[in-house]
């Protein structure tokens, strides 16, 4: 059996059909109006850059660029404009744009130094580098590009230094901190068993340690002062009976000599006299006579 069509869905596509057809059809014939409205838009973009209106210039340029898509220089221009209002992330959004449509190799070397400058002012210094490099490779006379090849380059190398400096200190800080965190980690563990241990015994017991301590010091110094009491008293008592069984001995008074010394005196001057009567006999059996002195 054979399938029929229903009639209102082949009228229905059939005029889809013929609308798609016109609509290619007016494009194609069209091209010239199209162009003209985008130069007129680039135009107000322009006046409107001139005046220094940047929201006027901005709003021209997305028509052009809403009406033509594929066209360069309005995503170029609205990128230079972007870039010269400190907008840079949006400024590279355009010019990356505007760079994967052209077609020309000036076109292409003027983006791409754009391009390269808009990588510049973010420190993109890599994305930098490849940005001048295609800009040459489109251009290789270009000095001004060249000058700003070799300026991205050292400016790379110097970020990669610092980074790599920067990488180093955060290693030695993170090794640093990883050995004071273990020492610290080692004290809580000692001073943990310390603090355990204190913990395991009884609250008071090291005041009453120091109370029996005391205590005890305490009788002990009282028994070495009895010792010392009754040694005293036994060598007095020893003391007392020496005295007792010893005979008093006349003391002498201030100004007195003791019998002792009296006997020692008067021994002493009888040896004296003794010396000087043996002199004087020695004299006179000389036939000499001498006259009698004492010495003392």
């Amino acid at each position: 059996m054979m399938k029929t069509v229903n009639f209102k869905n082949v009228t229905a596509l059939m005029a889809i059909l013929a609308i798609s057809a016109f609509a290619k059809i007016s494009a194609q014939e069209n091209p010239k109006k199209i162009q003209r409205e985008v130069n007129e838009y680039l135009k107000e973009a322009e006046d409107a850059m001139s005046e220094n209106d940047f929201a006027s210039a901005e709003a021209s340029y997305r028509k052009a660029i809403a009406k033509d898509p594929g066209n360069t220089v309005a995503k170029y221009n609205m990128g230079n404009l972007y870039y010269n209002k400190e907008k840079t992330p949006q400024a590279e959004n355009r010019l990356r744009e505007a760079n994967e449509i052209s077609a020309s190799k000036e076109d292409k070397h003027r983006i791409n130094h754009n391009l390269g400058n808009s990588f510049m002012k973010q420190k993109k210094y890599k994305e930098a580098v490849e940005a001048y490099k295609n800009a040459l490779r489109n251009d290789p006379t270009d000095e001004e590009t060249r000058y700003n090849l070799a300026l991205a380059k050292k400016m790379l190398e110097e970020q990669q230094q610092n980074q790599d400096q920067n990488k180093d200190n955060k290693d030695e800080n993170k090794d640093q901190n990883k050995d004071q965190d273990q020492d610290k980690q080692n004290q809580d563990g000692e001073g943990g068993d310390d603090q355990q241990n204190k913990d395991n015994q009884p609250k008071d017991e090291g005041e009453n340690k120091d109370e029996q301590n005391k205590d005890k010091g305490e009788q002990d110094e009282n028994k070495d002062q009895d010792q010392n009491k009754k040694d005293q008293q036994d060598k007095g008592d020893e003391k007392g009976d020496e005295q007792k069984e010893q005979p008093q001995q006349p003391q002498p008074t201030q100004g007195q000599l003791s019998p002792q010394q009296i006997k020692s005196l008067l021994e002493a001057m009888n040896n004296e006299e003794k010396k000087v009567q043996d002199k004087i006999n020695a004299e006179k059996a000389k036939g000499v006579k001498v006259r009698s002195e004492k010495d003392w």
